[in-house]
C-alpha cells in the first residue's frame, strides 16, 4: 500500500508544482508551500527508490506538509484568504488538502517511521530567518504576512516565529508519538 500511496504522492505532487510554476514561475520559490511540497515530492520518490531508508526524509516530508495545512487552515484562511481558493482549487486542493493527507496518511499507517524531529524545524527556521532577512532587505515583499517585518513590530515578528517555530515542533513531536505509539501496538 506504501508503494501505490507514495505513486499517487509523486503524481499529485508533480501536477501542484506544475500548477504553482504557471501561476507564479520562479517566484514559488518564496513560498513555504511549494518548498514543504517539494520535500515532499523527493521524499516519496525517494521512498521508490530506497524504501525504508527513506524514513526520515518521509517523516519530514510530512511534518513540513502538516505545517503548510495547519497554517494555511488556521492561520491563512482567518486572515481572510478565501477557503476554497486555497484549499480546494488550484495548486491549492494539491498542495494545502490532499497531499498532506495522503502524505500523512502512508507515512503513519503503511511506511517505516524514523525520529528526527528536529529536522523539519531546522529546516522551518532556517527558512523564516531567510525569508525575515530578505524582507528586511526588501528583497522579498511576504509571501506571507509574518513576514513583512516593515509592515510589524519587532515584537510581533518574534512572536510570530516562536509560534510557528512552536508549531512545527509540536507537529513533528506529534507525528513521533503517534509513530512510536503505532510501533508498539503493532509488536503487542
Amino acid at each position: 500500500m506504501a508503494i501505490a500511496a507514495n505513486i499517487v504522492l509523486t503524481i499529485l505532487e508533480l501536477t501542484g508544482l506544475y500548477l504553482s510554476a504557471r501561476r507564479r514561475g520562479w517566484k514559488l520559490f518564496q513560498f513555504y508551500t511549494q518548498l514543504s511540497n517539494i520535500v515532499a515530492l523527493l521524499s516519496a520518490v525517494c521512498f521508490l527508490i530506497l524504501g525504508e531508508k527513506a524514513a526520515w526524509l518521509r517523516f519530514t516530508g510530512t511534518c513540513v506538509l502538516l505545517m503548510t495545512f495547519f497554517v494555511t487552515l488556521c492561520i491563512l484562511i482567518p486572515m481572510g484568504v478565501s477557503f476554497k481558493e486555497m484549499m480546494l482549487t488550484g495548486s491549492g486542493v494539491f498542495h494545502h488538502t490532499l497531499c498532506p493527507i495522503l502524505s500523512t496518511a502512508s507515512y503513519l499507517l503503511w511506511e517505516a517511521h524514523a525520529s528526527v524531529w528536529y529536522v523539519p524545524v531546522l529546516l522551518t527556521f532556517v527558512y523564516g530567518m531567510l525569508m525575515l532577512y530578505l524582507n528586511g532587505k526588501g528583497r522579498v515583499d511576504g509571501p506571507y504576512p509574518f513576514f513583512r517585518v516593515k509592515q510589524q513590530s519587532t515584537l510581533a515578528t518574534v512572536l510570530w516565529m516562536a509560534a510557528l517555530t512552536g508549531l512545527i515542533a509540536l507537529i513533528a513531536l506529534a507525528v513521533t508519538g503517534i509513530t512510536a505509539g503505532l510501533d508498539r501496538a503493532a509488536v503487542l
